[in-house]
């Protein structure tokens, strides 16, 4: 087992390393990607295939101090209706470019808060969706709730339209760390939304906790966790809170000194993670866990899971559509993301083109060094037959890269006639030996802590 000062020596409480929800991340796209491409992209996806499909709302009630994703407050309807006017004139361009036969394997809403379209706005969206792009015979259609900002008629809509998974945030349920956080969220708010949602035979349900939140301790993540598990969730991200108060202006309002240290980040994962896995979950990659029947531990036993911009799916589909301010689309070409700014974003749509201001085409080694660290980040091990059947390189120049990154850990890497694999002893390291496969230049990207 390894033990905190041989994790410190090897820089886990220091390091500062991508989550890998993409390769190459983020901070590495450019304006080489267009709404020209974007388009051809579009155009070339195989006729009578699946896609999946990402709607951003970037519109809050309230705007929580912990987060750090592209949101805007608003407390009334207009910028709400007119946006929504938006999305379905980009959907519109959408479907002047799909080949014909496209369904659907994945739909999600995110934000953002989805939740605070009004019923009305909420069929109407879908409504156009489907129109678009139907739902294929496996689909499945989920959308992130606040349980502060949904209801009975909200979710009636949801219902009818087809939503079969609901995602709620949960984040702590502790009311001090609510307050710090400016996330107020009661556990009865939350249990209450998750019987409406139940109730109109939603069964499979989401939920997200953030571990290294500020006053946060050992016994109040236990209590925080075991709450959440009351509520019998299929799936739960535990993810850990990422303080960039340079980036996200907001989370200035969180007093830095109250945050615990990186060797109180690590116990305070570990005393969630033993929670969920004495309750019979399925640790899925290195912060998701799920029950023994959901999609996600099939796809881990049948080695098909895979990490997008959502975290792990079992989504077979090649091909993810981004539609929204912000939104990023992933192709078997590259990666194209939407402009930023929901101003410059409807510009561009009202104009009558995609606003597709960067992205990345994938040339060189990206798809091999992808599917390495997704293999990692997935199944913690690559399996050499695979690599050498799919990319172009040679045994020899794989064993290269396995050797330099078990010399990176100290030997701690196991390599075999199959590949390399990561031992459970090893694996708060994940972040950091997917690093390894990295060959870009990760020194001016603020990326989050590694633990």
């Amino acid at each position: 087992m390894i033990v905190k000062p041989q994790l410190a020596k090897l820089g886990l409480f220091d390091a500062k390393v991508p989550r890998y929800t993409s390769y190459p991340t983020a901070p590495h796209f450019s304006n080489d990607v267009g709404s020209g491409l974007f388009g051809d992209w579009i155009s070339g996806i195989k006729p009578g295939s699946e896609v999946s499909l990402y709607i951003h709302i970037p519109f809050c009630r309230r705007l929580c101090w912990f987060c750090a994703c592209r949101t805007q407050g608003t407390q009334t309807d207009n910028p709400v209706i007119a946006y929504v006017d938006v999305l379905k004139a980009e959907l519109d361009l959408l479907a002047a470019r799909l080949p014909e036969g496209v369904a659907l394997s994945r739909l999600h809403w995110g934000g953002g808060t989805p939740t605070l379209l009004n019923p009305d706005l909420m069929l109407d969206l879908a409504t156009r969706i489907l129109d678009v792009v139907p739902l294929g015979p496996n689909a499945e259609f989920s959308v992130e709730i606040d349980p502060n900002e949904i209801d009975e008629s909200r979710l009636d809509v949801l219902a009818e339209v087809g939503m079969n998974r609901a995602s709620i945030g949960v984040q702590d349920f502790d009311d001090k760390i609510q307050q710090t956080i400016g996330r107020i969220q009661s556990y009865d708010i939350t249990r209450k939304a998750v019987d409406m949602i139940r109730a109109r035979g939603i069964t499979s349900l989401n939920a997200d906790i953030l571990y290294g939140l500020p006053h946060q301790t050992k016994a109040r993540m236990t209590e925080s966790v075991q709450k959440l598990l009351s509520l019998t969730p299929d799936r739960v991200a535990l993810y850990g809170y990422a303080h960039v108060p340079w980036m996200a202006k907001r989370q200035q309002l969180i007093p830095s000194d109250a945050l615990p240290t990186p060797e109180q980040r690590l116990d305070l994962f570990d005393t969630a993670r033993r929670l969920f896995m004495w309750d019979n979950y399925v640790e899925i990659g290195i912060d998701h866990f799920a029950t023994q029947d959901d999609g996600l531990t099939h796809a881990l036993k049948a080695g098909r899971l895979k990490r997008n911009f959502q975290g792990y799916t079992d989504d077979r589909s090649e091909v993810l559509i981004g539609v929204g301010a912000s939104s990023i689309s992933r192709f078997p070409q590259g990666y194209a993301q939407n402009a930023p700014a929901t101003s410059v974003h409807t510009k561009a749509i009202r104009e009558g083109r995609f606003s597709t201001s960067r992205g990345h085409v994938f040339k060189g080694q990206d798809v091999l060094r992808a599917r390495l660290i997704e293999a990692l980040m997935c199944d913690f091990q690559i399996n050499s037959a695979e690599i050498l059947r799919d990319h172009d390189i040679t045994e020899t120049e794989l064993q290269g890269m396995y050797q330099k990154a078990n010399a990176a850990f100290d030997g701690l890497l196991r390599i075999t006639e199959d590949g390399l694999f990561i031992p459970p002893e090893a694996r708060p390291l994940t972040r950091m030996i997917a690093r390894s496969f990295d060959s870009y230049d990760l020194s001016k990207a603020g990326h989050s802590s590694a633990i």
